[in-house]
């Protein structure tokens, strides 16, 4: 392969290589596919499992979940930046660097997840109630809430060693630990949840005591496989921190931004009732099923991308990117033709509740729509992120969430009163815009000034 005097590569693989790295993408990106499953799959089982008491409990877990990740989104720039310097420090060669950052970010995590799990605690409950639920869906979402964030700092810990790993090509220990992490919590939530096994019936408390027990089992387990890869170091990582914040703050904004959107999204659906709602947050989680490949997909991208820019590989770097996008595509375009054409098979095993079913079936007739458009823009802006251009996704949440998604549904709901069916419409109007958006920011090439370890990438 020839190299120009910059050191990066600027011509396209041979067919031999090309091979190789479609090989070595699929090798780094199914673990981390099967990994964001599992994560999102406590989600899933707490609504799975609280679905036997009925359509408030359902609510409740699912206006929890939507509290846990904004709060969730104000760190998320932590893991993020994280995964994108690690990758960009291992392609370097610079794995000490890596080693000796990792353990300070861990020390930096723990102190923003006791601040953030504090305020959630305190400000939940509240939080439910300013969303329009009824006062027996915001009882039963208090406890919850209060053990959740008790046990947030546990949370981020564990995705912030995911992270770390995944950013030196581990995807695999992340898989391992968090498929763990789910048996364990189905073996404390269904007893606590509904009081078999001379277990305690606590209810809709009882997921959230199992969301704590699986985390610290996580945390512990990651901890044993990060020194294992020579992580955690001790020593100066000033550049390491001052790297990660830069990259991770505009990722925190735009987290932020994101789930305030949701909030009002929700705030709109709940005008329609606690059914609407439930069947809102019963799609969700089964929308994650293709949503969930899409993320892993896009971190797979940022992981790839950052070690190439790191190795100063450039036409590799486009080559992982190309193939993320075909995998993610393949995925989610598949699962879209389940949503559309078998919906009732997939909510018969959430829920028994007809109305639920019902309004369920619409809504994943919508979602389907936008799995194309959804798998692109996720992987692209995975790609966008390993490039350290996290910037210019900010500009584009915004402009989706607050000038799209947000006043269109306000309009629709409160101004114009349509169905319910034309405010979940505007879900795919969003992601359309977005993939417009970060398709044309990325042929622009315009991310190759946004190196974390260099001034800008050689044109």
């Amino acid at each position: 392969m020839q190299q120009p005097s910059s050191g990066f590569a600027v011509v396209s693989p041979a067919r031999r290589g090309r091979r190789r790295i479609r090989q070595s993408m699929v090798a780094l990106a199914l673990p981390v596919v099967a990994s964001s499953l599992l994560e999102r799959a406590v989600g899933i089982v707490d609504v799975f499992l609280v679905g036997g008491l009925g359509a408030s409990a359902i609510a409740a877990v699912g206006a929890s979940q939507l509290l846990v990740f904004f709060v969730s989104s104000v760190v998320a720039g932590l893991p993020v930046g994280t995964l994108v310097v690690t990758a960009q420090l291992w392609g370097a060669g610079r794995r000490t660097d890596a080693a000796v950052g990792s353990r300070r970010v861990l020390v930096i995590g723990a102190w923003a997840g006791a601040a953030a799990g504090l305020v959630g605690a305190v400000l939940g409950a509240k939080a439910v109630a300013l969303l329009g639920a009824s006062p027996d869906v915001v009882s039963l979402a208090g406890p919850y809430l209060i053990i959740v964030f008790a046990a947030f700092p546990l949370a981020l810990l564990v995705t912030l060693l995911s992270s770390v790993l995944q950013g030196t090509g581990d995807t695999k220990s992340p898989l391992y630990v968090t498929a763990l992490m789910n048996v364990v919590h189905i073996v404390i939530a269904y007893p606590t949840i509904y009081g078999v096994w001379g277990a305690p019936r606590w209810g809709v408390a009882g997921a959230a005591a199992a969301v704590a027990g699986s985390n610290l089992v996580g945390v512990l387990c990651l901890i044993v496989a990060a020194r294992r890869r020579g992580l955690l170091q001790p020593g100066p990582a000033t550049e390491f921190v001052r790297a990660v914040a830069r990259v991770g703050a505009p990722v925190s904004l735009d987290r932020s931004l994101q789930q305030g959107s949701q909030f009002v999204f929700a705030n709109v659906v709940l005008l329609y009732g606690t059914t609407a709602y439930a069947a809102h947050q019963v799609g969700l989680a089964i929308e994650s099923l293709s949503f969930l490949p899409g993320v892993g997909f896009a971190l797979a991208a940022a992981t790839a991308f950052g070690r190439s820019l790191g190795a100063k590989n450039l036409a590799r770097a486009r080559f992982q990117n190309l193939e993320a996008n075909r995998l993610a595509v393949a995925v989610m375009a598949a699962m879209g033709v389940v949503f559309f054409f078998f919906p009732y098979a997939l909510l018969r095993g959430f829920t028994d509740d007809p109305a639920v079913i019902d309004l369920g079936t619409l809504f994943l007739q919508i979602v389907a729509v936008l799995q194309v458009p959804l798998a692109i823009t996720m992987v692209l802006s995975g790609s966008l992120k390993g490039a350290g251009d996290t910037r210019f996704l900010l500009v584009v949440t915004v402009f989706g969430a607050w000038a799209v998604r947000v006043p269109l549904a306000l309009f629709f709901g409160y101004g114009l009163h349509l169905p319910l069916g034309a405010v979940w419409g505007v879900m795919v109007v969003d992601w359309v815009v977005r993939m417009a958006l970060v398709l044309a920011r990325y042929r622009s090439e315009r991310w190759r000034d946004k190196g974390v370890l260099w001034q800008a990438v050689p044109r």
